[in-house]
């Protein structure tokens, strides 16, 4: 047997309506503006993203929408999310989605109180002394990134992609619910067919 530590800060809300408390999880981590990052259409095709922005509404809780995230999360989008949050005013970063979206929001979380290039974080040349609070309603099982300190970004100019891992970034919660993954792809949900 092997020793060791085991280290799970997020708070995770598992079960079949757990989105419902999106609002009152944003809240209870501070969140008064959030920015809702998401990807593709299939937030939007499932319902899921209309019945984010609804409870969130119903919640009392802002927000601001940024889509277009793609697989291998690009740094333009990154400096998209960026600037947005800075002139909305946005303090707490709601992914919704699967890794992409939370690597991607991640990126965005370091950069906004950051004076210089968030890209600096990724290539070694500097450490972030704090971050906007990160957390994400996870579409896809297991994407490892929504308990995870770790994002991946990847730098059209040169197409260089790398990693960045800091314990600020952690999210605060994420939000599991299993019946968000039915319409998955075989592959993506590990079902043998």
């Amino acid at each position: 047997m092997k020793d060791f530590q085991f280290y799970a800060p997020t708070e995770v809300q598992f079960g079949q309506h757990s989105e419902e408390m999106v609002a009152q999880l944003v809240k209870k981590y501070g969140g008064t503006k959030v920015l809702l990052h998401y990807g593709g259409q299939s937030a939007k095709r499932s319902g899921l993203l209309d019945k984010i922005c609804g409870l969130l509404r119903q919640g009392g809780v802002e927000f601001v929408e940024l889509g277009g995230v793609v697989p291998n999360p690009r740094l333009s989008k990154v400096h998209e999310g960026i600037a947005l949050c800075r002139e909305q005013g946005v303090d707490f970063i709601l992914a919704v989605g699967g890794g992409s979206v939370i690597d991607s929001s991640k990126a965005i979380a370091y950069g906004v109180p950051y004076e210089g290039e968030v890209w600096d974080f990724y290539l070694g040349k500097a450490t972030p002394a704090r971050c906007l609070p990160v957390a994400c309603v996870l579409t896809i099982p297991a994407a490892g990134s929504e308990m995870s300190e770790a994002s991946v970004i990847t730098n059209e100019d040169g197409d260089v992609k790398l990693g960045y891992s800091n314990n600020i970034s952690r999210p605060k919660f994420a939000i599991m619910n299993p019946e968000r993954t039915f319409s998955l792809p075989a592959y993506q949900a590990a079902v043998e067919e």
